[in-house]
């Protein structure tokens, strides 16, 4: 019996996309937590530790940049190739398997029939269709139905709590500066649509680290500049989107605020201080921090206000939406080995 899904939707879930069989675009990217997986940083195959905190997969078509820091990953096409082949670091580790993988799908019956429907054109499994199938079901995922969203847009008055008002209030506020980075529908400067003239392109150096006292990331993290060579790109990363925001934790490129109370107090102090390790050094003083990271004094109260207006941006249609969900009936070889967040 076929699964109960969109081919886009059943390859999300396959772990026979990765080299031993256990990893899944899903094993990085969990419905219920906005298509995070809520560590710190990625884990592929043999248990490797990536480099990066995984990115919401929510409204991803909007996009223009799909990473934290590969200005060239513009298309969820191209970007499935890193995850799937890419070694540095190890995800799903299938360099070199790639006849084996596509013949594994082929003798699935379900596939067999699905590729040939959805590409008649192009009848034979391969990297081409892989990869289409995969962005198409990523296009699907749009969240746009947040408590906040029926407030704001559809005039629901009583679909937010009055703190999460003043939370608003707050965030919209020249003292915090929060909107200049996350703004719009997308509550970042990152979007592109149909209509847009030139995509907006955010990327900013938020003073997480500062290891030499001249700005200095950590080597394995560097941010733009490892595509770029510019200096000034040091310790730049992409604008994440606020919506959803507060089932993504933790936060950050490298996922190191455990909570939204960390990332406010980050801001608060316009940087982070990290006082032993290798990675000691004052953020606050990193010369190429964003101009608009200044600190700022707030109560405790102003501080629950904003979280409470964060938290107002969680879509719970969208994290149990059934046509999003593993298809995948139990005991399947698409699943049996699949491990999880």
């Amino acid at each position: 019996m076929p699964p109960r899904s969109s081919l886009a939707g059943t390859l999300f879930y396959d772990s026979r996309l990765s080299r031993d069989g256990t990893v899944a675009c899903a094993s990085c990217h969990e419905q219920s937590k906005a298509f995070t997986d809520g560590r710190e940083l990625s884990v592929g195959i043999d248990s490797t530790v990536g480099v990066r905190n995984v990115p919401s997969l929510a409204n991803v078509g909007y996009m223009p940049q799909l990473t934290w820091g590969n200005p060239h990953m513009t298309t969820p096409e191209f970007q499935a190739l890193v995850p799937l082949f890419g070694d540095n670091p190890l995800e799903m580790g299938s360099a070199g398997q790639e006849a084996r993988i596509f013949a594994a799908l082929a003798d699935d019956p379900y596939y067999a029939e699905a590729f040939s429907r959805a590409f008649p054109e192009r009848p034979a499994i391969d990297l081409f269709t892989v990869t289409r199938a995969l962005g198409a079901f990523q296009r699907t995922l749009i969240s746009l139905d947040s408590p906040y969203d029926r407030f704001k847009y559809w005039g629901e008055t009583d679909a937010i709590s009055d703190a999460a008002k003043r939370g608003e209030q707050l965030f919209f506020e020249h003292r915090f500066e929060c909107y200049h980075c996350h703004t719009g529908i997308m509550l970042s400067d990152n979007l592109q649509t149909s209509r847009s003239p030139v995509a907006e392109r955010g990327n900013h150096n938020n003073g997480l680290y500062n290891i030499d006292g001249r700005g200095a990331y950590p080597p394995q993290a560097t941010g733009f500049i490892e595509f770029t060579g510019n200096p000034a790109d040091m310790g730049r990363f992409r604008t994440a989107s606020l919506r959803n925001v507060g089932v993504t934790a933790p936060y950050f490129h490298d996922g190191s605020a455990a909570t939204l109370e960390d990332v406010l107090d980050h801001y608060a102090n316009a940087g982070r201080v990290i006082a032993e390790g290798p990675y000691a050094g004052d953020g606050s003083k990193n010369p190429y921090k964003d101009t608009m990271i200044v600190g700022f004094k707030a109560s405790d109260q102003e501080i629950a206000d904003i979280i409470a207006f964060l938290n107002s941006l969680t879509d719970e249609t969208f994290l149990t939406n059934p046509d999003y969900a593993d298809p995948w009936p139990e005991g399947h070889a698409a699943s049996i080995n699949r491990v999880m967040p």
